[in-house]
């Protein structure tokens, strides 16, 4: 490719709802500009940006695709993002890596749940937006209200720039609005011009002189128009809306025109600002190859063959080949080799990077996403990345007690190649639990524990993490005697216990006088309190918030000893327990519910049938936001449910709130379960 500056280089993240047309617009894109030679086809499998194994097979973008290509003069970055939401982190970093977010719309089917939470993270990102209809040849496209649509959700910053002519099967092309006095067909003009109107109304409204002379009947040329349309644009002023359609080839290239001629250069987007060590307030960073080197990771990919391959974006200055940078969270200076562009599978051999690429290099070892790269001498920190929350969990087991050691190690190289997916040790429960968006999600994840890393699980859905507390106050005394044949065990312990406020965890007074018990004997008394504490007193489960004072007891000169204060603090505590009116904690979560308006009441009765307190509700545009408290337990497999009830429209988010109690008639089988598996316990024992 020949050499280019900063200000030729062009970025865009296709994001949108699946089925959206992302993968197959890349593919037309790359033939226009004649990047590629032959059209990939999504259902064979022959796509550039779908090369994974189990993107062929489920015919579905699963991992983020980078291509660049040239035209007219400019480079352009394409970033093909997933659709569905149960991989939003990826599309979630794309976003965050280029410079204008292009929103692709199924013409047929709409806006869908996961156009609206791209638009979203779009513009919390701070990056230009475009929206592009797609399928605009195929059969029940409806422009004018698909139009009114995108106004009522999205507001009046989206304005049509390319329309098409005709729509449907009856679509032959497709018009720039800003050339509309040029047409021929004096009906197609007439809609165009009305567009146009639209379009420049918007676009002049960010510079007063041109506003007041627009206002005012006065003509506005093309090159005023092309000049103030880039900075709308560029600050989210105006949205432009494209046409295309894959069937006959339709907008495509009026869109990369588009895109080459009013697009935002990486100096003229958003800029991105870091924290300077010694300064409190953020410094911006705005794009310029002649600066020092900054860049931030946006994706890693980790193979247990190759090793980690680092995607960035460069922000500032340039980074060469068989050179080095700064990482400052971890405080090291690491050397890289090769320098890559990426193209789909394929590593493209570049010497250097400048600002605005997107590039890759290979073998840095302690890197992780979000994490910023930069000069020693001029050391900064971008913001990381924030991404969506996991929300569906499942226990894992390796299939093969030998694989024990290999998912130990494999399981936290996927998680740090894909930032929505978690795993922790549960402190409760001693389960492996992981973490990822849908039940979708984590099969991906497992097809690549198995492919990638030879490991195999068993899954099942994770304990919840109740706790136990109490309700009142508990006095009782233990007397713990035991005579073997030689030293026996002596220990006396009078205690009493009284509840705490919620999240004050335990708290041990010693108000023991006259010597009762020896002081040396307070840590073992505890010590048995918290062994009660850890494992639970009614179901298993720790027991949080509860005060305990030891105020008398007594003590034997030869056989009271460590173990023996052990046991009867132990069991003066489960006897003060079992006074106290114990009750069982259960975690509640705060659920954030989208779903279409029609739904809403549907969404709002189901939640109440899961013992909910809805919190609040409001309706924009077509959907309805829901917002709840609901017991985890009630909502462990919402995903799936969700997508039944809404026929696959719903999304919502989880996060943990406090802890309840739990009501009897829920609590009661929860410790009937517990008691019995202790007595089975204590039957083979016997």
């Amino acid at each position: 490719m020949a050499r280019y500056d900063t200000p030729d280089i062009r970025s865009i993240a296709l994001v949108g709802h699946g089925d959206s047309g992302k993968t197959t617009l890349t593919e037309h894109i790359l033939f226009k500009a004649k990047a590629t030679s032959r059209l990939g086809d999504v259902a064979e499998g022959t796509t550039v940006t779908d090369f994974e194994p189990e993107e062929k097979a489920r015919k579905i973008s699963i991992e983020t695709g980078v291509v660049h290509l040239n035209w007219k003069g400019e480079v352009i970055y394409v970033l093909d993002a997933p659709g569905y939401p149960d991989f939003c982190g990826e599309a979630t970093a794309a976003i965050h890596a280029a410079d204008t977010v292009v929103l692709c719309i199924n013409g047929v089917s709409g806006i869908m749940v996961n156009t609206r939470r791209m638009w979203a993270a779009a513009g919390k990102a701070g990056a230009a937006r475009a929206i592009l209809i797609s399928k605009i040849d195929h059969d029940n496209v409806d422009l004018d209200a698909l139009l009114q649509s995108i106004r009522e959700s999205f507001g009046e910053a989206p304005r049509l720039a390319i329309m098409p002519v005709g729509t449907g099967p009856a679509c032959t092309g497709v018009v720039n609005v800003l050339d509309a006095g040029l047409h021929p067909d004096a009906a197609v003009k007439s809609r165009a011009l009305a567009f146009r109107e639209k379009l420049v109304e918007a676009a002049v409204e960010i510079d007063d002189a041109l506003l007041a002379r627009y206002l005012d009947g006065g003509e506005i040329t093309r090159e005023e128009i092309d000049r103030i349309l880039h900075k709308a644009i560029a600050g989210g002023k105006v949205v432009p809306i494209f046409v295309a359609g894959a069937k006959k080839d339709i907008g495509v290239e009026a869109f990369l025109d588009f895109v080459a001629s009013d697009f935002p250069a990486p100096a003229e987007a958003r800029v991105r600002s870091a924290t300077v060590p010694g300064k409190t307030d953020p410094v911006a960073f705005p794009a310029a190859s002649d600066a020092p080197f900054s860049a931030q990771v946006y994706k890693l990919i980790s193979d247990p063959f190759v090793g980690k391959l680092t995607y960035i974006r460069v922000v500032s200055g340039s980074l060469a080949a068989d050179s080095h940078f700064y990482n400052p969270r971890t405080g090291r200076t690491e050397r890289i080799g090769k320098i890559f562009r990426m193209f789909g599978r394929e590593h493209q051999n570049v010497d250097r990077l400048i600002a605005g690429d997107l590039g890759a290099f290979q073998k840095v070892e302690d890197i992780h996403v979000s994490d910023t790269l930069c000069q020693a001498d001029h050391p900064i920190q971008f913001a990381p990345i924030t991404f969506p929350v996991p929300m569906t969990s499942l226990a894992v087991d390796p299939k093969s007690r030998n694989e024990e050691t290999k998912l130990g190690t494999s399981i936290p190289k996927l998680a740090e190649s894909d930032p929505t997916f978690h795993w922790t040790r549960d402190r409760q429960t001693h389960e492996l639990i992981v973490s990822g968006m849908t039940q979708l999600h984590l099969d991906v994840i497992f097809h690549k524990l198995k492919l990638k890393f030879g490991v195999e699980v068993t899954t099942r859905p994770p304990k919840i993490p109740y706790l136990e507390t109490i309700a009142g106050k508990g006095d009782a005394q233990y007397r713990h005697k035991k005579q073997t044949g030689g030293s026996g065990q002596f220990a006396e312990v009078w205690m009493r216990i009284y509840p705490l406020a919620r999240g004050s965890g335990f708290e041990f007074k010693w108000g023991v006088v006259g010597g009762a018990i020896g002081h040396q004997f307070q840590p073992s008394i505890e010590k048995g309190v918290k062994s009660v504490l850890e494992h639970g007193a009614i179901a298993g489960y720790p027991v949080v918030d509860v005060g305990v004072e030891v105020y008398d007891g007594k003590e034997h000169p030869v056989d009271s000893k460590d173990i023996a204060f052990q046991v009867a603090g132990r069991e003066a505590f489960k006897l003060c327990i079992a006074q106290a009116r114990p009750v069982l904690l259960e975690p509640v979560a705060k659920i954030e519910v989208v779903v279409p308006a029609a739904r809403m009441g549907d969404i709002m009765g189901d939640l109440s049938g899961r013992r909910g307190k809805i919190s609040g509700s409001e309706v924009e545009g077509k959907h309805a936001i829901i917002t709840a408290l609901v017991p985890l337990s009630e909502v462990r497999n919402y995903a799936s449910e969700l997508r039944s009830i809404t026929g696959g429209e719903g999304d919502y988010h989880l996060e943990m709130s406090h802890h309840d109690p739990v009501p009897p008639n829920v609590a009661q089988p929860i410790i009937e379960a517990f008691k019995a598996s202790k007595a089975h316990e204590k039957h083979h024992e016997d």
